[in-house]
C-alpha cells in the first residue's frame, strides 16, 4: 500500500541539505511496504515554498501525488507560491505535462488557486 509520509530527519539527502543552503529541509518520502519508492524535498519560506528535487521512478502518478502533498502543506501555512529549483531540467517535464508549471516557467504562481482547481474538477464530475 502506498503511503506518502514527511520524514523527521534529513538523513540520507545530504547534498540535498546542501542546495537548501540555511532553509530548513523537509524531506517526504513515497512509502511501499517500507521501501522508500520515491521522495520530495523542500523548504518552507514565509511567501514561497522551494522545492530542490523529488523522485518518482518514472512515475508520473507519482510525481503528482508528491507534489500535491507539499502544495497542500503550504497552503495550510497560507503559502501562495511554489519554485522549483530542481538540478536536472529533465525533471520540469513532468511538472509541464501535470500542469504545476507552465512553458518556462518553474513556480507555480498560485498554489491555493491550483488545489481549488482540483475541487472545481470533482464537483464537475459529481
Amino acid at each position: 500500500m502506498l503511503e506518502i509520509q514527511e520524514k523527521l530527519s534529513s538523513d540520507g539527502y545530504q547534498e540535498l541539505r546542501k542546495a537548501a543552503g540555511s532553509a530548513e529541509l523537509h524531506i517526504t518520502e513515497a512509502l511501499d511496504r517500507d521501501d522508500v519508492i520515491g521522495f520530495i524535498a523542500y523548504s518552507y519560506g514565509a511567501d514561497k515554498t522551494v522545492v530542490y528535487d523529488y523522485d518518482d521512478g518514472g512515475d508520473m502518478m507519482l510525481c503528482d501525488g508528491l507534489v500535491r502533498s507539499v502544495m497542500l502543506k503550504s497552503t495550510l501555512k497560507g503559502i501562495k507560491h511554489m519554485l522549483f529549483e530542481l538540478p536536472d531540467d529533465g525533471k520540469y517535464e513532468s511538472l509541464r505535462k501535470l500542469r504545476f508549471i507552465s512553458g518556462d516557467s518553474r513556480q507555480c504562481p498560485d498554489v491555493e488557486s491550483f488545489m481549488n482547481g482540483c475541487q472545481h474538477c470533482k464537483e464537475k464530475k459529481e
